[in-house]
């Protein structure tokens, strides 16, 4: 018949064992969350890049063709084309911005939920 000792013991041994593994799947959750979140800096640093050098060119096109325009018509023609092109790069920003903003909730989410799946909460 086991003391109250051995039993104490055990149910120590068991309990270090469950929060060690508890430590562990949060360790593991943790670091897949960063380092989702550093892909998605990486994606949003190259895309902020390419925007930024897509706005030069977009002056450059349009410095160009104000220097080229020969009439009023022209100067118009020129801004015209390129607010345009401007409101659509505004357009495609704001989807990326959405987009990236779902790849933080999802993660986040990820981490927040982690091992709540028995209680209610979605993995």
């Amino acid at each position: 018949m086991p003391s109250y000792q051995d039993e104490l013991a055990e149910a120590s041994k068991t309990a270090q064992k469950k929060i060690a593994e508890t430590e562990k799947k949060i360790g593991d959750a943790t670091r897949q969350v960063q380092d989702e979140f550093a892909k998605t800096f990486e994606e949003i640093s190259r895309a902020a890049m390419s925007r930024a050098t897509a706005e030069i060119e977009l002056g450059v096109k349009l410095t160009q063709k104000l220097g080229a325009a020969r009439s009023f018509p022209d100067v118009v023609s020129a801004y015209q084309e390129w607010l345009s092109e401007a409101m659509n790069a505004r357009s495609e920003d704001a989807r990326q911005f959405m987009t990236n903003s779902q790849k933080f909730i999802t993660a986040s989410t990820r981490l927040f939920s982690n091992g709540q799946s028995g209680r209610g909460m979605s993995t």
